[in-house]
């Protein structure tokens, strides 16, 4: 259940919304060497592409460090926790340019039964929105936002509901230009 929303996360926010197809398979890790305590796994990234209609150019978006997740069973949700250093970067495809940003937000998302999910990040979150809903929450469609952001997911991954107690820290689209 929590892989589909941990991939829209990164695809969305994490994609807050692509919390959908990045991951893949969670490996367990000893506490230790996750260093946050016990079952806490780590969140395998794998580099994926998102389409032109964002940006006007395809951009190839690729993990650069480690997070970690914890999954927790409560009567009305699932709730996952996201923490650790997490560092991603921006390729323009058309022209080859590259940023390399800092998102390493904490999050936690509850999942309902329906497939529905309610996100708040807190700390430096990368956000990938579909051009109507940037439109709507009148942000640039990828971005890393500063600061606590709280939204809403359908069961489909549609971000239903935004908002930010910070600022966009860096317009994607804007940099890779």
């Amino acid at each position: 259940m929590w892989g589909g929303i941990a991939m829209r996360r990164r695809g969305t926010i994490v994609t807050l919304g692509a919390l959908l197809g990045i991951l893949g398979g969670a490996l367990t890790v000893s506490p230790a060497q996750a260093g946050r305590g016990p079952n806490w796994e780590y969140l395998p990234a794998e580099p994926f592409t998102e389409p032109a209609a964002l940006c006007g150019f395809g951009i190839q978006v690729t993990p650069v460090s480690n997070e970690y997740i914890k999954e927790l069973k409560t009567p009305d949700g699932s709730v996952l926790l996201f923490t650790g250093s997490f560092v991603q970067s921006y390729t323009n495809l058309n022209t080859g340019k590259t940023i390399t940003e800092n998102a390493s937000a904490s999050a936690r998302i509850t999942v309902n039964d329906d497939g529905s999910a309610s996100v708040v990040s807190t700390g430096l979150s990368p956000l990938f929105l579909a051009p109507a809903e940037a439109q709507q929450f009148g942000l640039p469609a990828v971005n890393v936002l500063a600061g606590v952001a709280t939204f809403s997911l359908d069961p489909d991954g549609n971000v239903t509901a935004l908002s930010l107690q910070g600022h966009v820290q860096v317009d994607v689209c804007a940099a890779l230009s």
